[in-house]
């Protein structure tokens, strides 16, 4: 198995020497920063980029798309993008309350852009949990089942999990991104533009993609 997984590595990102090659350009501590003490992915064997977020944030708004589109484009098999909201506020909590009762009533995927815009492009006061319900129906959601479902015990587990793990990952604003549980960035620290930031994320992905190969190799040749 851990040959296995030495060659799986070995194999997965094959633009690495690229990203080597402009090392430079990136400065841990300026553009990007170490989260202390760095936090297990739940991806297993896949890299994990994790966006902290929140559907209140104009900046998230923006940079949706962008990552939407950097998945569809340019995300490497062997990397899985995962999604945290923010709650270190009243209205935060109640948006990412959305979000976790979305994701249970298995809805997310289609409503998580269309919130985004809903509340940024239209406009809509979406503001109370009954404004909520009657936004997810368009998805067939009923919203008895969606107030009942928004108070459940598990959209108050993820959410506590969520207050929990956001201030270990050193998260301060939205977006922000959490590349494998160790590099974290947001689009200002990266050079204040989508490129950029983008180009950053497919540094720390190649770079984690070889720590893993590394260390992969370690205990692929120990006794």
């Amino acid at each position: 198995m851990r040959r296995i997984m030495l060659g799986l590595f070995a194999l997965l990102w094959v633009p690495l020497a690229c990203a080597q090659g402009v090392q430079s350009q990136w400065e841990e501590g300026k553009h990007y920063f170490r989260v202390n003490p760095p936090q297990t992915p739940v991806t297993g064997d896949k890299i994990e980029v994790l966006e902290v977020f929140s559907y209140a944030c104009v900046h998230c708004a923006n940079f949706e798309p962008q990552l939407a589109n950097w998945k569809q484009t340019r995300k490497p098999d062997h990397v899985e993008v995962l999604y945290m909201p923010a709650a270190w506020n009243p209205t935060y909590e109640f948006y990412a309350r959305a979000f976790y009762t979305a994701e249970t009533l298995k809805v997310l995927e289609a409503s998580h852009m269309d919130l985004f815009n809903a509340l940024h492009v239209e406009r809509q006061q979406i503001r109370s949990l009954d404004d909520l319900a009657a936004f997810y129906a368009k998805y067939d959601v009923k919203p008895e089942t969606f107030k009942q479902t928004a108070g459940s015990f598990a959209v108050e587990t993820k959410l506590k999990r969520a207050v929990a793990l956001v201030p270990r990952y050193g998260v301060r604003g939205t977006p922000a991104v959490i590349v494998d549980g160790k590099y974290r960035f947001d689009t200002a620290s990266s050079g204040g533009t989508e490129q950029t930031a983008f180009a950053l994320m497919d540094y720390l992905v190649a770079r984690a993609t070889e720590e893993r190969r590394a260390m992969a190799s370690a205990e692929a040749s120990a006794p």
